[in-house]
């Protein structure tokens, strides 16, 4: 197949939606198939995209006001041209909501078929940034996806959101993880000793550092005694959580086989945003055999099996999170147990596997096309 895969956001960006997406360009090449990726163009231009396994088209883009970091694509006829060039069998569409949309015309006026990936909770977000417009995030959510062969939902949770406001044809479609990148054996103790010299047990969390994260709930956590709280990751609420979170060490972001040993080295994991349509550093922490701790609600409620891999908590409960941090850490052996349990349960979730059924769900679409167009 021949699939161009447009994509709101690719390395070298960190985040979910970059990641997914150089997962699903490895395995399609892995696979004989011809992806192309369409993304944003980065902070330096179009130079070239190192960790691509196909080619990459760049869409100018200016940053996200008062998020550098996030890239936001202008429109382009780039979109088009490279559906168009690519000779496209299907198109795929991650997490589309501005360039995306775009894909999404173009494939319906070039009559390619198309599958849409839910994976941000962009009304979620609109409740957070500017306290309304949940209505209209969720129109446009309907907008797009509802002009999609096929919308493939990362968790239960996003799979009922999406079907409670209107999205038709949704079928989940979970995420994979590296479990040979991140594994237990690559706890670290010389690493442990750097972060907590005094012996104490180490909290952590990964992720972005943004107001829909909510990581200042690790407040609870960094007053228990013989805990030292650690937070990998960058973004534009990082002072004022500096301040939030006296005492935690702040590593800034980390990728790659270091971010591996940090996982590893980590005697509980904490997740505290309530918007995650999935929540891959849950599944990352599992692979690595630590127990986590993470709100009740959206994609943690399939990744966390409660009381055998990990807790779950009500969402936005400061004390919550802290006693569900003390229960842990004042046990080793059921940290132990969790944290066997959490490999155990990810072990078979490869990117090769869920590759495998996206390509399924591919073929699905395309067939169902060619029926109607024979009908």
């Amino acid at each position: 197949m021949r699939v161009v895969i447009v994509t709101e956001s690719f390395p070298p960006d960190v985040n979910g939606v970059a990641h997914c997406a150089l997962q699903t360009a490895r395995h399609l090449v892995d696979r004989g198939h011809v992806p192309l990726v369409v993304a944003p163009a980065t902070a330096a231009g179009n130079g070239p995209d190192a960790q691509a396994p196909c080619p990459v088209v760049r869409v100018p883009s200016i940053p996200l006001p008062g998020y550098p970091q996030v890239r936001v694509a202008l429109p382009s006829r780039r979109v088009a041209a490279a559906i168009t060039e690519h000779r496209a069998d299907i198109v795929h569409l991650a997490s589309p909501f501005i360039l995306g949309v775009r894909g999404m015309a173009a494939a319906a006026r070039l009559r390619i078929p198309a599958v849409a990936i839910y994976q941000t909770d962009l009304a979620g977000y609109a409740r957070t940034y500017i306290s309304a417009g949940e209505a209209a995030a969720w129109r446009r959510i309907r907008s797009v996806h509802a002009a999609a062969d096929r919308t493939l939902a990362p968790s239960s949770a996003a799979q009922r959101d999406l079907e409670a406001h209107g999205v038709p044809r949704v079928q989940l479609w979970q995420r994979g993880v590296d479990t040979v990148r991140f594994r237990p054996d690559l706890r670290d103790e010389a690493m442990r000793r750097e972060l907590a010299p005094n012996g104490e047990l180490i909290v952590g969390y990964v992720g972005r550092l943004a107001p829909e994260k909510h990581v200042e709930l690790l407040a609870g956590a960094c007053g228990l005694e013989g805990v030292r709280v650690v937070v990998v990751g960058d973004g534009p609420s990082e002072p004022t959580l500096r301040s939030a979170l006296p005492g935690a060490a702040f590593l800034g972001r980390r990728t790659g086989d270091e971010l591996a040993r940090i996982f590893a080295s980590l005697d509980v994991f904490v997740h505290t945003g309530p918007f995650e349509t999935f929540c891959q550093t849950v599944q990352e922490a599992m692979a690595s055999g630590v127990p986590v701790v993470a709100p009740a609600a959206g994609g943690p409620l399939d990744l966390v099996a409660h009381g055998r891999t990990g807790l779950l908590v009500p969402p936005g409960d400061t004390a919550a999170f802290r006693d569900a941090v003390q229960t842990l850490v004042s046990d080793r052996a059921l940290r132990h147990e969790y944290g066997t349990a959490a490999r155990a349960l990810v072990e078979g979730r490869t990117w090769a596997a869920v590759g495998d059924q996206l390509i399924g769900h591919y073929a699905d679409v395309l067939a169902a096309r060619r029926t109607a167009v024979a009908a």
